[in-house]
């Protein structure tokens, strides 16, 4: 028990050391979010240099980019610009793809003064969910402002992924040090003796060995502990919910199959003493009858 106990402080120690140095190394990963964000900027002015150049504009300047909101900006024009729906989606596709964070975002063409909307459309990381419209209508000479709004990258797994990655391996720790520290269920302390007789057996429950007619046949720690409720209530009828209770609820997992073949395999150690035997009592659990 001691042993099994310094086992599970060492592998609850070696996880809480794991995970602090995951936190350490994320936390000592430089922060880019300003230069994402001046980045960002950089490739929304490229989209407005393109949109000029595609309307055969090659002299007149990009306004500075403006940002109205944490996830939202805008790009307007020196002079008025026409554009094909076709190009500007895919000008910024194409551009934003250099964006780590640009996975969803939507566009909308403003027109200068009365703020209406003259054309827009939404870019998914899925792209069946991309909303775009009226491709192949030119739109007219006008003046335009460009809003680009992207959706919130929620958090920054750059950074985090170092932590959120280590997760799947500090929870096997966990899982592990939970199995080596709690103690598998032992045969009962009340036993009157650690020989008991099964008929015409001879059933030592500490060394877990049967004796039958001089032979001596080994048991497995599961074999013994269910032999034993048997034994300790013979020719009584015994739910199967409470045997899977008793023998498996410690490991956590309960396999329903498992009982069955653990039956089967005392039956075969069992056979040859025709005074006992364990039978199927149908749609209530099992039995073991001895000839007294």
């Amino acid at each position: 028990m001691n042993l099994l106990i310094g086992k599970r402080k060492y592998l609850l120690g070696l996880m809480a050391l794991w995970f602090i140095t995951m936190i350490c190394v994320a936390f000592s990963i430089t922060d880019n979010g300003d230069f994402d964000k001046a980045r960002r900027e950089v490739l929304l002015r490229k989209i407005g240099d393109e949109l000029l150049s595609q309307s055969g504009d090659l002299t007149s300047r990009v306004l500075p980019v403006k940002k109205i909101a944490e996830n939202e900006y805008q790009i307007s024009f020196e002079n008025e610009l026409t554009f094909q729906p076709d190009s500007l989606v895919n000008t910024t596709r194409r551009v934003l793809a250099s964006d780590p964070l640009a996975n969803d975002y939507v566009v909308n063409i403003i027109k200068c003064g009365n703020s209406g909307v003259a054309y827009g459309y939404a870019i998914s990381q899925n792209k069946k969910d991309d909303i775009i419209a009226c491709k192949g209508r030119k739109q007219p000479k006008a003046c335009y402002i460009v809003d680009i709004k992207f959706k919130p990258a929620g958090l920054n797994f750059t950074k985090n992924g170092y932590v959120l990655g280590s997760l799947p391996f500090l929870a096997f720790i966990g899982f592990i040090a939970f199995r080596a520290g709690k103690p598998r269920k032992s045969l009962p302390d009340n036993q009157p003796a650690k020989i008991r007789s099964i008929g015409s057996a001879q059933f030592d429950t500490q060394e877990k060995q049967l004796v039958i007619n001089g032979q001596t046949t080994d048991l497995t720690g599961t074999e013994t502990r269910l032999l034993l409720i048997f034994a300790s209530s013979p020719n009584e009828t015994i739910a199967r919910s409470r045997l899977q209770k008793e023998i498996w609820e410690d490991e956590g997992v309960i396999v329903g199959r498992s009982l069955d073949m653990f039956i089967s395999k005392l039956r075969k150690k069992l056979e040859s003493t025709p005074d006992v035997n364990i039978v199927v009592v149908r749609g209530k659990g099992y039995k073991l009858e001895v000839n007294c």
